[in-house]
């Protein structure tokens, strides 16, 4: 097995390959943030995501009997479209492992791209084993997501990037799933500005790398269940925290969804970009206030491919947790008139009604009363706590009220 550790060398030998097939991502000031906080943009890379770095690095690097077997990987989706456009470039047929909860834009993506796709498992950590069966059954090259040298180095070629724009950083924010992302940038930013602040993020579902950094033995988890399925790594690799993360990262955090969604928001609202959940993990930690800011900061938005019925939620609960969305539910007489003497209320409220439904059968209610639940759209928890105390202000019931 190859050594995991890179040196600044291996990085700017895949830098000066990589520039001339991939993105040089824009690094532009957020409006997220208080400051000059920077983002770098790879949701805006070539598949979505800083995938392809590490994935075509490595790729090419087989040798000829490697590319003939062919490849397989397993992934959640960024580094199946990776491999997928990478082994492409080279005619190399591939097979890519992923589990059955990845993504629909994910899988299809990567069949787009010309690989196989098989459905395994319902984390990663089943589709990495699947895929490691098939590699020794059928003799394919197995395209590691994170502990491969040249993958690394390839991932590191961002920070490389960056330091280009801005010589004295003082702090970076990078998303951790299984350490490839945040091992390559955290190596070349040690090396060439060892005062700059490495930052972790992970999914306070899938915690490992915290738990080691802190200390703890990672418990098991016994399922996943986040919006950001990118760094959902069941069980971190310890090779790659004693190579990596120890010696070059100063802290992690961790985030909820809730506070992806609320990131994801904004990112869409205010830097007018689509970022999927463990894109904008670095994000969620910085606006949940989990560091201090440095002023030289940069957050790394790792992915952009987030489904369209995913998006959907995320903006849903983004906006209830900013208090843009609301649910009221009142119990009035089911007399004629009431529907619209309640909208007659809201809307001199400013109150948008999204979404009405009615229950006349529920077991709370007394003969001829009916209960309506309201979505609204609010501009604040201050504007709908207004809105509540003008409908009791009004005669109406909320739902949980005693008469």
């Amino acid at each position: 097995m190859l050594s995991l550790k890179i040196g600044i060398n291996e990085v700017r030998d895949a830098h000066e390959f990589l520039k001339n097939h991939i993105e040089a991502t824009p690094l532009r000031k957020t409006r997220c943030l208080p400051g000059d906080v920077s983002i770098k943009c790879e949701n805006l890379q070539r598949t979505g995501s800083f995938k392809i770095r590490g994935a075509l690095n490595r790729v090419r690097s087989l040798t000829d009997v490697e590319k003939k077997k062919g490849v397989i990987a397993s992934s959640a989706g960024n580094h199946a479209q990776g491999v997928a456009l990478s082994t492409k470039l080279y005619n190399i047929p591939t097979t890519i492992v992923m589990p059955k909860t990845a993504p629909m834009i994910k899988v299809l993506a990567t069949q787009n791209y010309g690989a196989k796709v098989v459905l395994e498992g319902e984390y990663y950590d089943q589709a990495f084993e699947k895929a490691t069966q098939l590699a020794q059954e059928h003799g394919y090259f197995f395209l590691h997501p994170y502990m491969d040298p040249f993958v690394i180095a390839g991932q590191g070629t961002i920070a490389l990037e960056i330091l280009e724009q801005i010589q004295d950083l003082e702090q970076i924010v990078v998303p951790i799933g299984g350490g490839g992302l945040i091992g390559g940038i955290a190596t070349v930013v040690k090396t060439l500005n060892p005062r700059c602040e490495v930052i972790g993020v992970v999914s306070d579902q899938a915690p490992g790398m915290k738990n080691f950094l802190d200390g703890r033995t990672p418990e098991a988890q016994r399922r996943i269940a986040t919006i950001a399925d990118g760094i959902a790594v069941k069980s971190p690799s310890k090779e790659m925290f004693e190579a990596f993360i120890k010696p070059f990262v100063d802290r992690i955090v961790a985030v909820s969804d809730n506070e992806i969604a609320e990131a994801i928001v904004n990112l869409m609202e205010k830097d007018k970009l689509i970022v999927e959940g463990s894109g904008a993990a670095g994000m969620a930690a910085a606006m949940a206030g989990r560091f201090p800011l440095k002023e030289k900061s940069v957050i790394v938005l790792c992915g952009g491919n987030i489904d369209v019925n995913t998006m959907h939620a995320v903006i849903e609960t983004g906006l209830r947790h900013k208090g843009r969305l609301t649910r009221i539910s009142v119990i009035v007489s089911d007399l004629p008139g009431e529907l619209s003497r309640l909208t007659a209320i809201l809307a001199k409220y400013r109150a948008n009604v999204l979404d009405v439904i009615h229950d006349r059968v529920s077991p709370e209610l007394a003969m001829r009363e009916t209960r309506i639940d309201f979505l609204l759209e609010t501009s604040s928890f201050e504007h709908a706590k207004e809105l509540e105390q003008k409908l009791k202000a009004e005669g109406v019931r909320l739902l949980g009220e005693h008469k």
